[in-house]
């Protein structure tokens, strides 16, 4: 069994038991976490598909990990200005345990 999700502006394929990087969830670590946006359930038998989403789909999940990603630098340079800017960015993750896929 198997469905597809959007959380953080991206759809995942996941299955039960699955370890997934999102992007930052409002959580501590070991919080269940309810995602509710599921486009498609997929068992051995039936194929259920959502126009946008299926509204009475849950997938249940277990927060694992809360982290930020590496650091990413950008640089801007005028030549023969002396104008010189660097700036970083690290991206937060969130890694969630997929614990359970409902549909009600």
């Amino acid at each position: 069994m198997f469905a597809v999700l959007k959380t953080g502006g991206k759809q995942y394929r996941i299955s039960e038991g699955d370890i997934i990087r999102t992007e930052r969830l409002n959580g501590k670590i070991g919080d269940q976490v309810t995602l509710e946006d599921v486009f498609l359930i997929s068992s051995e038998d039936q194929v259920k598909i959502g126009r946008p989403g299926l509204e009475k789909a849950v997938v249940l999940g277990e927060i694992v990990q809360q982290i930020r990603g590496r650091k990413i630098l950008t640089y801007k340079m005028k030549k023969r200005k002396n104008y010189r800017r660097l700036k970083g960015h690290r991206q937060p993750y969130s890694y969630i345990k997929i614990n359970e896929i409902k549909l009600s």
